[in-house]
């Protein structure tokens, strides 16, 4: 399922069914099902009138069966001011991204933004955290979110909380990532699990904005991966990791715990190299705790 920008023709086409006065479902010559939609689009459109083209701003074609059925009944259910602002920021965040994003991408985003406009008016805030780890392992994707919810707040004369970027982020990951679906979720949680160990070993939270943290973050992210393609690191010296191993206990210690979460979330064993560099960076964050951010790359 693609979305179809300006996909409506100079050709008759004719409404099959009138949804509301924005939304109005045609059925092409090869018997798609297209859902068009524009302000006014179907405002005293009966079945079989033809369409105004000139007012189609975006056309979807839906799957059949259920799926397709619930889309349908959300761009039906939603009022359009919130149509209108999700799929305009959608095509922003498509611009800045430089990728198709799809869809159900554009009617997830619908559905959750109109839930969250719902909960707000009834004075409930879904509560989340900040995930600072997104602006390190996602940057495009977290800038292209915090643009989509400013986008939208500004549109909607409204103001989304600030965690909305999180979600927006979520969201885009699953559209632009070429892996199964939750792949990218599932990296995350991951990666989170382990920041959260290492802040429980050392006692602290860490600074989401030094740049220790970051480059621990971004080493964890690669180490998943390497896990999951077989391509751990391998050494045949083990002077370091033994000098290490006894020179920084405590963040030994912390990383032998994450090398046990990563064997019961995976089923594979960090190598005595991976480890290695698990505590080098945990001692980089254990030092710049104790005595403030440094970035001379060099450990103490």
């Amino acid at each position: 399922m693609t979305i179809d920008a300006n996909a409506a023709v100079a050709k008759a086409i004719v409404a099959h069914k009138v949804v509301n006065n924005n939304v109005v479902i045609t059925v092409d010559a090869a018997g798609t099902e297209r859902v068009l939609m524009g302000r006014g689009l179907g405002f005293q459109l009966k079945p079989h009138d033809t369409v105004d083209v000139t007012k189609v701003e975006k056309t979807f074609v839906l799957d059949g069966g259920s799926d397709g059925e619930r889309e349908r009944q959300i761009l039906a259910d939603v009022p359009y001011p919130v149509i209108e602002a999700v799929t305009r920021a959608v095509d922003e965040a498509e611009r800045m991204l430089g990728h198709h994003l799809g869809r159900r991408l554009t009617v997830a985003v619908i559905d959750h933004i109109q839930y969250v406009l719902e909960r707000l008016a009834m004075g409930v805030r879904i509560p989340t955290t900040s995930m600072p780890e997104l602006r390190v392992l996602h940057p495009q994707e977290f800038a292209a979110a915090v643009r989509m919810a400013t986008s939208i707040s500004t549109a909607l004369n409204t103001s989304l909380p600030d965690e909305e970027a999180v979600f927006l982020t979520m969201h885009l990951l699953n559209a632009t990532r070429d892996e199964p679906n939750g792949t990218a979720a599932l990296l995350f949680r991951r990666v989170q699990h382990v920041v959260a160990t290492v802040e429980t070993g050392l006692g602290v939270r860490l600074d989401a904005e030094s740049a220790d943290y970051a480059r621990f973050i971004l080493h964890v992210q690669f180490l998943l991966q390497r896990l999951v393609s077989r391509s751990m690191l391998r050494g045949s010296d083990t002077s370091f990791f033994e000098f290490a191993k006894h020179s920084y206990p405590r963040s030994y210690a912390i990383a032998e715990q994450v090398k046990h979460y990563v064997r019961e979330a995976t089923g594979s064993d960090l190598t005595d190299e991976e480890l290695l560099y698990v505590v080098v960076h945990v001692e980089r964050l254990a030092q710049q705790v104790a005595v403030g951010p440094t970035d001379n790359g060099v450990l103490p």
